[in-house]
């Protein structure tokens, strides 16, 4: 079906477009998992610790528990249109709080369980949260001083604390989980906002994206047909459940049934041994994931049951989907963002040269085009800025002012990638307008790191960028021209970041000094310019 003539940024036409054409529905998230959840009770779910030790249940328990927490939220007065924060890793209750909160009919909002309390203090104030569901601890972390921090935040009445130690001000899970209160199910509509999550864009401060129960619904009927078919399908997850990727892995199971394992925190040889202990067949992740695994050496007995690898986030090299071709996994590619979370993927069973050398085909629904910088189609091959449509975009960000930019004059969302079709439909990412690092898969904003860079003392001016790198795919670069007389290097820049209350993974790890920044005629930094002199790709000289 062709699409209509949109001729703006018009929300409306485009839900009536998803509607007339069977992708939404009067379908609510609490109505959707009510079902799916009685109809895959026995369906396994693995949470594996970093230490080794394994808990597991099923979605059976995990709805059943999540009831009770969406009585408890409801006995607290949070229901549509409040949102709900959920800074957690990989673990139980994770999954239990995701379900409660969209069964409670209330605004889910994912966060990083790394991010630091700068991060977290934005995304509470912007999305007014009324609650905020954190861990005691979690590896090297202790979140416990964060709790009287985050007092002053005058929307957030409760702040609920995993784990044995309860900061004051704070009550624990247990004791949340624990009501007796009866559920009710709400009065929700599905283009109502069910999801608020966050992620870095070009601008310093974090970008609210806001889905509604059709738009994440919609996501969610796509994933069966890319990644884990089979009956005897299982799945292990190592992303968070703060990035996109990650929220699609918690929901995943509860609506298709599909037997998972999840780890709190990436580690090559215990995801190896779950593979062989679970018997994985699928599993997704970045270059660095499956490099990880395949580095170990001698794994060939371990991995014997996965076959299928969807690689995302980064660009892959051929050399690693051969290695992993030779163990009988077949890798592919997909292309997607926290707005659109699945735009365009290959499959297992498609041709090699279209898993190794393209992103895939649009999903259903989806379309892609290809334009110029006039916003006229380009021809088949050539490259252009990457726009898209489809059902599972999502519905605005938190900050209406950002919507403009983010669409093309006749309503197309802007990617801010570069990209080009081929003769049959499918897309090849080839590089990206917008200023971001990837690094390992998470989106990390240049201008967020720039505000920090250059309150170093020794800077008179400096740039982030994305430097290459053959485990992360890319880590943060900074370059920097010193004040004059003054002596830099990366380890005082690292201590600088340090104590800026930054995520770890935020700091740069690449440095290089010059004498001056390369502008336009109108002062923008020449960013390409920066990231060819000093951090080009391989073979890119």
């Amino acid at each position: 079906m062709t699409a209509p003539e949109i001729t703006t940024y018009d929300p409306d036409a485009l839900r009536e477009l998803w509607y007339r054409e069977g992708f939404y529905s009067d379908r609510t998230w609490p109505d959707v998992l009510a079902e799916s959840c009685a109809t895959g009770a026995s369906t396994t779910l693995v949470y594996a610790g970093g230490e080794g030790e394994q808990l597991v249940t099923t979605v059976g328990d995990i709805y059943a528990r999540a009831r009770c927490v969406a009585a408890a939220l409801q006995e607290r007065g949070i229901g549509p249109g409040d949102s709900v924060a959920v800074q957690l890793p990989n673990r139980i209750e994770a999954s239990i709080a995701y379900a409660a909160v969209l069964l409670a009919g209330a605004v889910l909002v994912p966060i990083v369980h790394i991010y630091g309390p700068n991060e977290v203090r934005f995304i509470l104030e912007q999305s007014g949260a009324k609650m905020l569901i954190q861990p005691d601890r979690w590896r090297s972390i202790d979140y416990a001083d964060r709790v009287a921090a985050y007092a002053d935040i005058t929307t957030l009445e409760h702040v609920v604390v995993v784990g044995d130690t309860v900061a004051h001000g704070a009550c624990s899970w247990d004791d949340l989980a624990a009501t007796t209160a009866e559920y009710t199910r709400p009065a929700v509509h599905a283009d109502d906002v069910a999801l608020l999550i966050y992620t870095s864009g070009t601008t310093s401060a974090p970008k609210g994206v806001q889905h509604s129960h059709n738009s994440l619904l919609a996501e969610q009927r796509s994933a069966p047909q890319y990644l884990g078919s089979g009956d005897d399908a299982v799945q292990l997850v190592s992303f968070p459940p703060g990035h996109i990727a990650g929220v699609g892995s918690v929901l995943r199971p509860l609506l298709h049934g599909q037997d998972t394992v999840y780890m709190d925190t990436w580690d090559p040889a215990l995801a190896v041994d779950l593979i062989a202990q679970h018997r994985v067949t699928a599993t997704s992740g970045t270059p660095f994931h499956l490099t990880g695994m395949l580095d170990l050496g001698d794994v060939a007995g371990k991995l014997a049951t996965m076959r299928e690898f969807l690689i995302g986030a980064a660009t892959v090299p051929e050399d690693l989907v051969r290695r992993a071709a030779d163990m009988g996994i077949s890798t592919f590619r997909c292309y997607g963002s926290t707005e659109q979370p699945t735009v365009t993927s290959s499959t297992a069973g498609d041709p090699e040269a279209a898993r190794l050398g393209t992103d895939g085909a649009p999903l259903p629904g989806v379309r892609v085009r290809i334009v110029d910088e006039t916003g006229a189609d380009v021809p088949v091959g050539v490259d252009g800025e990457v726009v898209t449509r489809g059902p599972d975009q999502f519905v605005g960000y938190r900050d209406e002012s950002l919507n403009a930019a983010a669409f093309t004059a006749d309503g197309w969302m802007r990617t801010g990638d570069l990209g080009h079709l081929d003769a049959d439909g499918r897309l090849t990412i080839t590089d990206r307008i917008k200023d971001v690092v990837i690094r390992a898969g998470e989106t990390i904003s240049s201008g967020q790191l720039e505000d920090v860079l250059t309150t170093h003392p020794a800077v008179a001016e400096g740039a982030i960028v994305a430097a290459p790198d053959p485990r992360y795919g890319e880590v943060v670069a900074a370059v920097v021209v010193p004040v004059q007389g003054a002596d830099i290097d990366l380890d005082s820049i690292r201590e600088h970041f340090a104590k800026s209350g930054l995520a770890k993974q935020k700091t740069p790890e690449r440095l290089a000094i010059v004498e001056a920044l390369p502008r336009t005629a109108l002062g923008k930094i020449r960013k390409a310019e920066l990231r060819a002199a000093h951090f080009p790709k391989a073979g890119s000289r």
